[in-house]
């Protein structure tokens, strides 16, 4: 009973704190950075993975399914996206209401002989973000007496969970309802994504990036500190193989990727910016840094490094002779070589490498069919058209794809072509070019078939790696008080997501009215620090 009192308490501190976190935009922002990172960090690196063991790859097309449903319908139906982001509202309102009755009878089973209590601090813990979530997205849109309903409905199923645990365990097993499960997965990262107060109305000039930081970085103190308690229950031992995965990787990458930093600091005070006169210089830079190279000489080896630059160069001659301009090139440099390598690159290159980390966690998961490795060049392929990935993102995404069993064409292929395979570059060619690139690269890639295996040159005492890790989530930490999370994870879209411009909060008929034919215009275009993509 005190493990239910408990869960309800925490459940409701996001309301009883809401008035001072809603009385001025930098606690607004804070709070919407803690409930971005953490509430989405827990379906990436927690949810996730349990729904690939149960699901396999159908899950994440349901994920999908829920994720951009309601995105394309607001597209079609734009008069009607009003209706469309309430439904998944709804949806993820519906779901949650069924995930509280499983956080119930959790707290029951932690009390049985042979489990952790742990699972049951676990459930507590996680309440905190889902109040401040909750309330934060759904009172502007209901009011406050509505919004109270649904708290007390939540309370309510948690303790139907709770009392009736017995009766439900037996109906609530996820084998059953896995799809649906996975569908109102995506719905809740839709209305994550999506700022639900319209804040870009109040911070057009990024002022409270800051406090945004600040929120993520508790954001994921929080998460951590729920993986770390989830991995001590005995029901979640495939939670744990996943996060000491990623803790693994990060461990291994971290010295390597501190010394790219380094060499790319380098080469910036020598001269080779990417502002560079020669193009070919130019194209260089955005396909191996050559920061790039070393990660694959140290990790993967250098007959790869060797392959690695011999098809860059052959790729940067002929895109500079055909006069193929690059996408999002650097508008704006810093004066200063530390700052470009331990600062700007950061920030261009921070997203890509935890995007390739978490993606090869989940697509490198036994459950996943991804044997074949024609398979895994498609699926690859599908991951590069609509992103821009930046040299070092795709070199840490080869790495992992190394450590995960993948074929050597896999993890050749996000080394040579990963920052060029994006739609937007390919739309800057015509179809000749394209053709060109493309036999290059299949060219490449069937050479690569004859390199010896990958294997690593290094191999540094633990300690040594902890060291480094800290001071990389020092760098990661320092961008994202520079940039707040949604700008942070915003280089990782193809295409700039407009404000999300649904009439949230208490407006008018003649407002809605107004939305309805005007959203167009509500599609300012992002400051210029925004275009400054990546590598």
């Amino acid at each position: 009973m005190l493990y239910l009192l408990a869960s309800c308490i925490a459940l409701l501190i996001g309301p009883l704190f809401y008035r001072y976190f809603s009385s001025g935009s930098g606690l607004q922002k804070g709070l919407d950075g803690f409930i971005f990172v953490s509430l989405g960090g827990l379906v990436l690196i927690h949810i996730l993975p349990e729904l690939l063991e149960h699901g396999g790859l159908l899950a994440i097309v349901f994920v999908v399914l829920g994720l951009w449903g309601p995105t394309a319908s607001e597209r079609l139906f734009h008069r009607y996206s009003e209706i469309t982001h309430n439904f998944a509202l709804f949806l993820g309102i519906g779901g949650l209401l069924l995930h509280t009755i499983t956080d119930g009878t959790a707290m029951v089973l932690a009390q049985q002989d042979g489990n952790s209590i742990m699972l049951a601090l676990g459930v507590i813990l996680h309440q905190l973000p889902v109040g401040f979530a909750v309330w934060w997205v759904l009172k502007p849109h209901l009011g406050a007496r509505w919004t109270v309903l649904i708290f007390a409905a939540i309370m309510l199923f948690t303790g139907i969970g709770y009392f009736a645990s017995e009766q439900f365990l037996p109906y609530l097993n996820i084998d059953d309802t896995i799809y649906l499960q996975a569908f109102i997965t995506g719905s809740i990262l839709h209305v994550v994504l999506h700022q639900p107060h319209g804040q870009h109305e109040n911070d057009t000039q990024g002022k409270y990036e800051y406090q945004a930081g600040v929120g993520s970085l508790l954001g994921i103190a929080l998460l951590m500190a729920l993986l770390m308690i989830d991995s001590g229950g005995h029901e979640h031992a495939h939670h744990d193989h996943s996060t000491e995965q990623l803790m693994s990787w990060l461990m291994t990458i971290a010295p390597v990727l501190l010394l790219s930093y380094a060499v790319a600091t380098l080469r910036f005070k020598l001269g080779l910016t990417p502002q560079d006169s020669s193009l070919s210089r130019r194209w260089f830079q955005r396909l191996a840094g050559p920061e790039a190279l070393v990660i694959t000489v140290l990790l993967l080896g250098p007959w790869l490094a060797v392959f690695q630059l011999l098809v860059v160069f052959i790729l940067s001659a002929y895109l500079s002779h055909a006069q193929v301009e690059i996408t999002d090139p650097h508008t704006k440099l810093p004066s200063h070589a530390l700052r470009f390598g331990f600062a700007h690159l950061v920030d261009r290159s921070a997203p890509w490498i935890l995007l390739s980390l978490v993606l090869v966690n989940l697509i490198g998961h036994p459950s996943v069919p991804l044997s074949n490795p024609v398979l895994q060049v498609i699926v690859l392929l599908l991951v590069f058209l609509p992103m821009r990935f930046c040299n070092l993102g795709a070199a840490v995404l080869a790495l992992a794809l190394a450590y995960s069993g993948w074929s050597p064409l896999a993890i050749m292929l996000p080394l040579i072509a990963a920052p060029v395979l994006n739609i937007a570059q390919l739309r800057l060619m015509t179809w000749t070019q394209r053709g060109i690139l493309l036999a290059i690269i299949s060219v490449a890639l069937v050479a690569a078939l004859r390199l010896p295996m990958w294997f690593s040159l290094i191999t540094l005492p633990e300690t040594l790696n902890l060291v480094a890790l800290l001071m990389l989530s020092g760098l990661f930490a320092a961008s994202l008080l520079r940039l707040g999370p949604r700008k942070f994870l915003r280089r990782l879209m193809l295409v700039k997501p407009a404000p999300h411009g649904h009439s949230h909060g208490h407006n008018t008929h003649e407002q809605a009215h107004k939305h309805a034919h005007h959203g167009a215009s509500a599609q300012k275009p992002h400051s210029p620090a925004d275009k400054h993509s990546h590598h």
